[in-house]
């Protein structure tokens, strides 16, 4: 073979391996979106019965044993899936536990639901898919990497926790409206962080295409807080 051959060989190499690459990110992201929308539609499902159904509401208050178990089941699954790389990569064990998770967090976050009046609830759904779509249309469109913001992130989530536990011991409605629109803001950030993080391509960091598990969970549990504090913001602003 001569040396023009093998240099062509290998270009022709390159970019196969390049498209396949592609291809794998792609199916990984089709991937994840399904996930996500399965998990979303659960979760909205149990948020549906608790809002508009007393009934739900009165037999959940009759076995508070429910919560103390959705809550063991929501923090093991979560550890599990965060902690150990063989849970989130092994199926069907990995599709097990974030079914698990899912359906402990809805009925947790339907249990909340239940406490607002059905058009609030109904408003920060509407608001909650306006915001996750534009910040979506956003990290596929800026030229911004945040995906090196990781850091910097992690230690705005620290102070925001450690804000969120100072204003246990100081309620107010303004404390709590400023509480709930930092969490909002910070979630938000987090999702076009993670959404980038599953693009791949020119971001510096991504996540592998074997974390599909994970990726769709930080994605869920992104949309999930905003969720929470827009609906806390509507209720705080509406007493």
């Amino acid at each position: 073979m001569s040396s023009d051959n093998h240099f062509q060989y290998d270009a022709e190499a390159d970019k196969s391996f390049a498209f396949d690459d592609q291809s794998i990110r792609k199916g990984f992201i089709r991937k994840v979106y399904l996930i996500l929308m399965c998990q979303l539609l659960i979760t909205f499902g149990f948020v549906s019965v608790f809002t508009f159904s007393k009934a739900s509401q009165e037999w959940v208050q009759k076995n508070p044993a429910l919560f103390w178990i959705a809550l063991v089941v929501l923090i093991v699954t979560m550890i599990c899936m965060a902690c150990c790389e063989s849970v989130r990569r092994k199926t069907p064990l990995n599709f097990i536990f974030l079914f698990l998770f899912t359906v402990a967090e809805s009925f947790l976050l339907g249990m909340v639901a239940g406490q607002y009046e059905a058009d609030e609830v109904l408003m920060a759904v509407g608001i909650t898919a306006a915001v996750a779509l534009g910040l979506t249309l956003f990290a596929l469109q800026t030229k911004y990497d945040f995906t090196m913001c990781g850091g910097v992130l992690v230690a705005c989530l620290v102070v925001f926790i450690i804000f969120g536990i100072i204003a246990i011991f100081i309620p107010g409605k303004v404390i709590g409206l400023v509480y709930a629109s930092l969490g909002a803001l910070l979630f938000s950030v987090y999702l076009v962080y993670d959404t980038q993080l599953m693009l791949g391509g020119n971001h510096k960091y991504s996540i592998s295409p074997e974390e599909y598990i994970f990726a769709a969970l930080n994605l869920y549990l992104d949309i999930i807080n905003i969720f929470m504090y827009i609906l806390t913001i509507i209720g705080l602003s509406r007493n």
